[in-house]
């Protein structure tokens, strides 16, 4: 990984009416990296998107993407950039095969190529299908492969994964890894915090229209300091106990039981677990540090957006 930015930002603002839709975003995305763009919705995600890739004008601040300015409509940078927008729209009639071949056209591209991308997204045998009765994954794949077809140095993919069932996410996972080991900057927006935790190098956290925190997931994960979940059966402990358990521990342990799970949440694990070994009580055990979601909904809240 290079680490010559391929794109910088600094105080980017975009309002629209009395919505600051991106409130002095500064970033610096490098060259060869997965980076992954993160926030509930209403954060500005798709906006600095758009910025960053020449879409919209921003109100204020600066932007550099590989090198040149990404507005006014840069023509130098479309030929090194690639985009799959949020909501994808084909064209009537077309098989899935017609539709690459039109964005390849757009470039200057041959039939070899079209066929090449196919085959990449995994859609060889599905060239001569009408787009609009590809399933959800494959005209994601389809949407992903207009946007690589030129082979481009920069790929933006705003909710790629958005709908699918957990198969079809796995396996557009395993081209996205193909596509950044390729050599290709990947910036990514996603509301699957699995899925940036596993994918990208890294990620900043957004919201109301600013970064709060960006870092690689696994140091931001360990800069929460979130507590260790422990989890059996309910009924592991007989009633007395776990009564004896609750007061020996204190302060130290938050402990939760429902009808399904006995739960115990604690910065030191050795006392819960010395405890469930002297009382048998290891069967079904289950323990979970902090994850990417933990650090998401510390810095946006918990509260549901629409």
């Amino acid at each position: 990984m290079s680490a010559t930015p391929a794109i910088t930002a600094d105080g980017l603002q975009k309002r629209y009416g009395a919505v600051q839709a991106v409130d002095g975003v500064s970033l610096e995305i490098r060259t060869g990296e997965f980076f992954g763009l993160l926030g509930p919705n209403g954060a500005g995600k798709t906006t600095t998107l758009e910025i960053l890739e020449g879409l919209r004008k921003p109100d204020a601040g600066r932007a550099r993407v590989l090198g040149e300015p990404p507005w006014p409509r840069n023509p130098r940078l479309l030929p090194r950039i690639g985009v799959q927008l949020q909501a994808s729209a084909f064209f009537d009639r077309l098989t899935a095969r017609e539709q690459l071949a039109a964005f390849a056209q757009l470039y200057g591209v041959g039939p070899r190529r079209v066929e090449e991308m196919l085959a990449r997204v995994g859609l060889g045998e599905f060239g001569g299908t009408l787009a609009e009765r590809l399933s959800g994954g494959q005209a994601q794949r389809l949407s992903i492969a207009c946007a690589l077809v030129h082979e481009p140095e920069l790929v933006f993919l705003d909710e790629p994964t958005t709908g699918l069932d957990p198969q079809a996410r796995r396996n557009l996972w395993d081209l996205l890894r193909e596509i950044n080991a390729d050599g290709r900057t990947v910036v990514l927006t996603t509301h699957y915090l699995d899925e940036a935790e596993i994918l990208c190098d890294r990620v900043a956290v957004m919201d109301h229209g600013r970064i709060l925190r960006t870092g690689a997931p696994a140091a931001l994960v360990r800069a929460l300091d979130a507590p260790t979940r422990i989890t059996v059966p309910a009924g592991a402990l007989a009633p007395g106990v776990l009564a004896e358990a609750r007061a020996e521990l204190d302060g130290r342990v938050e402990i939760t039981e429902d009808e399904v799970s006995l739960v115990f949440s604690t910065r030191d694990p050795a006392p819960v677990l010395a405890l469930l070994t002297e009382h048998g009580a290891l069967h079904g055990l289950e323990a979970r540090g902090g994850t990417l979601e933990d650090v998401f909904l510390d810095l946006t809240g918990r509260e549901y957006r629409e």
